[in-house]
């Protein structure tokens, strides 16, 4: 089967990236199951109920997420409603949402989505890589074809995880930078891994932000509206191969131009 996980979508130019380019993507490529990381769709920050109906709508399967989850506080009210809406797993027990998912797909393979977030330079959470342990015992139950999304800042933490988890998941993919890194490799055990599968959204920005906000943060070291910025725009990803197995038999960088839907 082939699995397409979308980088990092990142507000209203993101999702529109979604909406024109995904089923074409899908149909091309013979995907069979869509991951996405909606943590930035609404404004850049946070997701809401809308926005949520809207990817799903748009044949995303299973939505993961990150840090930036909670931005928009209505995202509390509705988060426990959507069985596939994950946030990362490691938050402390009682909060809301859950950490992973099984989805069983029509022609009755089940696939397992296990969403992390990681330690350094960001919050103190619980240990990933201990629930990660815990997670994919549970998973392991249900399904042989296991899927992670690790949110993270430091590269050395999600190539970590990675080793970490080979052989007993399929893929290892981060997220959280916006900037799609050219690690992509099955390891000795068979799990695909990326550092970053990179970001839709405007490309003529700083990680999908108006540039000159940006510019002005770092010059001036003073509070800034951050506007998602709205040229360039481009969905980037991972496809993933794997086999009945659950180990990755292939894994492609995707990146495609909403102006020039043919470039890749």
């Amino acid at each position: 089967m082939k699995v397409l996980f979308i980088g990092d979508i990142v507000g209203k130019p993101g999702r529109r990236a979604v909406r024109e380019l995904l089923s074409g993507i899908i149909e091309e490529r013979r995907i069979d199951f869509v991951i996405a990381n909606c943590e930035n769709a609404a404004s850049g920050f946070g997701v809401t109920a809308e926005i949520i109906e809207e990817l799903y709508g748009a044949h995303i399967d299973v939505l993961t997420s990150g840090n930036h989850i909670w931005d928009k506080k209505e995202v509390m009210e509705c988060i426990d409603d959507y069985e596939t809406l994950l946030r990362p797993a490691n938050y402390p027990e009682g909060t809301p949402g859950r950490g992973s998912v099984v989805v069983t797909l029509p022609g009755g393979i089940s696939v397992g989505v296990l969403n992390l977030a990681g330690r350094v330079f960001m919050q103190p959470l619980d240990c990933p890589f201990r629930t990660a342990d815990r997670e994919i015992e549970k998973l392991k139950k249900k399904s042989r074809i296991i899927l992670v999304d690790m949110h993270a800042e430091a590269t050395s933490e999600k190539i970590a995880m990675g080793w970490y988890l080979d052989g007993r998941v399929a893929a290892v993919l981060g997220t959280h930078t916006h900037v799609q890194t050219a690690d992509e490799r099955i390891l000795p055990e068979g799990s695909a891994c990326i550092t970053d599968a990179g970001m839709t959204g405007s490309f003529d920005s700083v990680i999908g932000i108006r540039k000159e906000s940006i510019l002005q943060k770092f010059l001036l070291q003073i509070p800034n509206k951050f506007d998602v910025a709205k040229k360039d725009v481009r969905l980037q990803g991972v496809v993933v191969e794997i086999a009945q197995s659950g180990r990755a038999v292939g894994v492609e960088r995707l990146s495609v131009s909403l102006e020039e839907p043919g470039c890749s």
